[in-house]
């Protein structure tokens, strides 16, 4: 996967590196996998804001991602690598063997009309999902369960992926995308690979026009709002913030601890994310 460059025919060209789509099947998506999506601009169910800076952008239709990967022990094959609007990584379409069809992320070198299997007697090979207990240490995974059957939640963006580094009895030692090591059940599953579409931490989008298209509105700085909007508004001419920099709320917004301090599945981590601590 490369970023596509263009001549610079203008300004929106000269600054875009977009992604090279050329790997992707040039077909029209599953009809029996799309759902509509209603957008809801960043309000919720009163009609009030609780995400800044969203609403607008293309049409969509969300496909339905098999993210289980339960279908045990039929064989299928890929049909396709395609494009989803919803997500930073390619999605592949699968034909299963007794006719069933399902959409899975798309990893890193599965190729168009190879064989994938899910289950216990899958093989430890590129695209086969199974539990933990059956991938070798130091193997590469993504789309992994939190929960045996909760389905996979952990490493699904773009070119992401977790590392199994060691196992005791039921638990095991998973390194995740941010460095962090965590405990898993082994009877969580995962799927052998990295996900696809490496690249789009390099995207540019060039213009703000295609950032609109994406449904996200321009942001506005606090320091420029009013005080009755924002802790940073107000003052005279271009004040500086005089504080810690915060949230609408009053959160603190560089550095500050997100995490409960009593969550219960913080016994689980080993380690930490931290700077050069991967």
């Amino acid at each position: 996967m490369s970023l596509k460059r263009f001549k610079p025919t203008s300004p929106g060209r000269r600054h875009a590196d977009l992604p090279d789509y050329s790997e992707l099947t040039p077909v029209a998506p599953e009809k029996s996998l799309l759902q509509p999506i209603h957008k809801k601009g960043g309000r919720n169910f009163q009609g009030k804001t609780t995400v800044r800076w969203r609403g607008g952008g293309h049409k969509r239709r969300y496909r339905t991602i098999d993210f289980s990967r339960a279908k045990d022990g039929i064989p299928a094959r890929v049909v396709s690598r395609e494009y989803d609007p919803n997500r930073s990584a390619w999605i592949t379409l699968l034909s299963y063997a007794d006719g069933e069809k399902r959409y899975i992320l798309a990893p890193i070198s599965l190729q168009i009309r190879a064989r994938v299997e899910a289950g216990e007697t899958a093989e430890v090979r590129v695209g086969n999902a199974m539990p933990l207990r059956r991938i070798p240490l130091g193997a590469v995974i993504h789309n992994l369960e939190l929960s045996p059957g909760s389905g996979g939640k952990v490493a699904r963006a773009a070119g992401t992926s977790a590392k199994l580094i060691g196992k005791e009895g039921d638990r095991a030692h998973v390194r995740m995308p941010s460095g962090e090591v965590r405990i898993f059940d082994t009877e969580c599953r995962a799927t052998i690979g990295e996900v696809s579409n490496p690249d789009h931490k390099n995207v540019k989008n060039g213009k703000a026009g295609r950032v609109r298209h994406l449904g996200r509105k321009p942001k506005v700085r606090g320091v420029a709002m009013n005080p009755v909007d924002h802790p940073h508004g107000g003052g005279e001419g271009r004040a500086r913030v005089g504080r810690p920099q915060v949230s609408p709320t009053g959160k603190l917004a560089k550095g500050g601890r997100t995490r409960k301090k009593r969550k219960r599945s913080s016994v689980l981590i080993v380690r930490r994310a931290g700077k050069g601590r991967r």
